[in-house]
C-alpha cells in the first residue's frame, strides 16, 4: 500500500507541474495533428484494394499507428526529464524522505502516461470530423493497451538514461533505435504491405503486436486474436521493462 500511496503522491505532484505549462502540452500536439491531417488521406489511395474504401476507413487504419508512434517516441523522450531531475538534485532530495524509490519512479512515469493519453484523446476527437468511427468499448480497451505501450517505452527510456547518464548519448540512442522500431511496428503503413522478411522481423517487435491489436479494435474486431495476443505481448514486455528500470533506479539512487 505504501508504494501505491507514494506513486500517487509523486504522480499528482508531477501532474501539477505539467499542468502549469499548457503551452508545452499544446506544442507537443502539433506534429501528431499534422500527420493526422496531411498523411492519413494518402492511405485511402494506397490501400484502396485492401478494404480501405473511405476516409473513415483510412483513419481507422492510421490513428492506431499514430497512437503507437506517439506512445513509443513520446515515451522514449521521458528519460530527459529523469536526467534533468538527477542533475538538479531533485531525486537526491527525495532520497531523504520516506517516499519509496519505486513510487518515485512509477509516479513520474504515470504522469507521462496521463499526458500522452490526453494527447491520444485529442487526436481521436480531431479525427472524428474526417470520418473516424469507433465503438466506445473498443476505444476504452485501445486506450488501456496504449497505456502499456507508453509505460513500456518510458521504462526503456529511464533504463537507458540511468545507464548512459548523458543527454547527448540518450538522444543518439533514441534516434538510432526509435525510428527503426516505429517503422517495424507499421505505424505509418500496415505491415501487410511490407515484404515477407520485414513482417518476420517485426514479429520480434512488441510494438508491432500492439499496433495490430489497436487496428483490430479501431476496425471493430474486438474478438480478433490480434487483440488478446497484442495485449499479452505488451503485458509481458511491460512487466520486464518496469522491473528492469526499477532495479536500475533503486541501485543508482540508493
Amino acid at each position: 500500500m505504501k508504494v501505491l500511496r507514494d506513486t500517487w503522491l509523486i504522480f499528482t505532484f508531477e501532474t501539477r507541474i505539467m499542468a502549469r505549462n499548457p503551452t508545452v502540452v499544446a506544442l507537443t500536439l502539433a506534429q501528431p495533428i499534422t500527420f493526422l491531417v496531411l498523411f492519413a488521406p494518402f492511405l485511402k489511395v494506397a490501400m484502396a484494394g485492401r478494404g480501405v474504401e473511405s476516409y473513415g476507413d483510412a483513419y481507422a487504419v492510421y490513428v492506431p499507428g499514430l497512437f503507437v508512434a506517439m506512445g513509443l517516441l513520446g515515451g522514449l523522450y521521458a528519460g530527459y526529464g529523469l536526467l534533468s531531475s538527477l542533475r538538479a538534485g531533485i531525486i537526491d532530495r527525495c532520497r531523504v524522505t520516506p517516499v519509496s524509490r519505486t513510487g518515485l519512479l512509477l509516479g513520474r512515469a504515470l504522469m507521462h502516461v496521463a499526458l500522452l493519453e490526453f494527447q491520444a484523446t485529442v487526436i481521436t476527437v480531431a479525427a472524428l470530423p474526417f470520418g473516424l468511427r469507433v465503438n466506445p468499448l473498443d476505444l476504452v480497451v485501445a486506450y488501456a493497451l496504449l497505456s502499456l505501450v507508453i509505460l513500456l517505452s518510458i521504462c526503456i527510456s529511464y533504463a537507458i538514461a540511468l545507464l548512459v547518464r548523458n543527454e547527448n548519448s540518450l538522444g543518439v540512442l533514441i534516434n538510432t533505435v526509435g525510428q527503426p522500431v516505429s517503422l517495424l511496428a507499421g505505424v505509418l503503413i500496415p505491415l501487410t504491405l511490407a515484404p515477407l522478411w520485414v513482417q518476420n522481423v517485426a514479429l520480434w517487435n512488441p510494438f508491432a503486436w500492439a499496433t495490430d491489436a489497436l487496428r483490430a479494435l479501431f476496425t471493430g474486431h474486438f474478438t480478433a486474436p490480434a487483440v488478446w495476443q497484442g495485449g499479452l505481448v505488451m503485458l509481458v514486455a511491460c512487466a520486464v521493462a518496469v522491473g528492469w528500470s526499477i532495479r536500475l533506479f533503486n541501485r543508482e539512487v540508493s
